[in-house]
């Protein structure tokens, strides 16, 4: 912790926390500027590079212990497809994954917000030792330039569903979205971003004030309570009741359709009951329905279904009026699933 606390990321600070750290450290406050164009549309990463900012502010910068970048890509892999999945270490040792999608003109880049996860999910592999730390803002942004550096394009549309619980890092999520989405940034078009939750409902009704036209993707994954403690445990303290009625109020809050994220396990949540218990709840929400095919995880008990039993879960969900996709499985040559490079490229702990 004491590493988050002493880090100055440049990518962590507004255009006005910068130019008041210029002017701390004795240089002009417009110099703010400067330093945003190289790092923000230019993409240094070296104060060496911002050729027109004085020499003696660089030094100062430099010095003072100032990052342009607090990660380094360790492995990077391509699938067939074009999805790219980088494994980045964090300056304290810690990693993280994140994964460039293209589709035409559109790049989606998917982030992690957190070290590991505390969810629990069972299926997941981010989560098998548990929770490290939370991200900083300019950690999660700092991912899109990596995956925009790996793929050689601009990144369109950004996704928080990588490793970690988005809304269980609210601050550094909710930051890491206005940076992204602030013109004077990157600026991405806000109706863009998805923020992927389990479903804590206290914070999808803080995001829902917060009143920025982003998605809200919810990891529903089963459609009862009692499956919903079973493959993701920290759910039960979240009744699906309360939850849903967050999503609802997300929803009024700018009438834009909330996503039902539903991660497709053979023979646990593909069952008949299980659709019919799911269309129930995309009536009740203004939503659609995204189902994903499980992508395996070496040494967790959970299957990826045939075709034929996605095919009738898609079809009883559709004859109920369900706005119902299938997501196509992307990278699964390069342990596309959340955790899975981080998992299989663990390094043991020193003795």
């Amino acid at each position: 912790m004491s590493y988050l606390l002493e880090m100055k990321h440049v990518l962590d600070r507004t255009l006005d926390d910068l130019a008041a750290d210029v002017a701390a450290l004795g240089g002009e406050r417009y110099r703010a500027r400067q330093i945003g164009e190289w790092v923000w549309h230019k993409q240094a990463t070296a104060f060496a590079e911002m050729t027109d900012l004085p020499a003696a502010l660089r030094s100062r910068l430099e010095a003072e212990g100032w990052r342009l970048r607090a990660g380094r890509a360790v492995e990077a892999a391509t699938a067939p497809d074009g999805t790219v999945k980088c494994l980045l270490e964090l300056a304290d040792g810690e990693r993280v994954e994140c994964v460039g999608i293209p589709a035409g003109r559109r790049l989606t880049a998917c982030v992690s917000t957190q070290v590991g996860c505390a969810m629990g999910c069972a299926f997941c592999a981010t989560g098998v030792n548990g929770l490290e730390r939370n991200l900083t803002a300019g950690e999660i942004v700092e991912q899109v330039f990596h995956l925009q550096e790996s793929t050689g394009a601009r990144v369109t549309n950004v996704v928080f569903m990588g490793m970690g619980e988005p809304l269980a890092n609210y601050d550094a999520t909710v930051a890491a979205v206005r940076a992204l989405t602030d013109p004077a940034r990157l600026g991405l078009s806000a109706r863009h971003v998805t923020v992927s939750t389990v479903g804590l409902p206290k914070a999808i009704r803080r995001l829902a004030a917060e009143h920025m036209p982003i998605t809200l993707a919810l990891s529903l994954h089963a459609p009862t309570d009692a499956l919903r403690r079973e493959l993701i445990p920290a759910a039960a303290r979240f009744p699906l009741a309360e939850v849903l009625s967050a999503a609802e109020a997300f929803y009024q809050s700018r009438k834009r359709e909330v996503t039902l994220e539903y991660v497709l396990l053979s023979a646990v949540n593909d069952t008949p009951a299980c659709a019919d218990a799911l269309a129930a709840i995309a009536h009740r929400l203004r939503c659609n329905v995204n189902l994903i095919r499980y992508n395996p995880v070496p040494s967790l008990p959970f299957r990826r279904p045939g075709k034929r039993a996605v095919e009738a879960f898609v079809a009883r969900l559709r004859r109920r009026n369900v706005n119902t996709h299938v997501r196509r499985s992307r990278g699964l040559e390069v342990a596309a699933a959340c955790g899975q490079l981080r998992y299989t490229n663990r390094r043991e702990p020193t003795k």
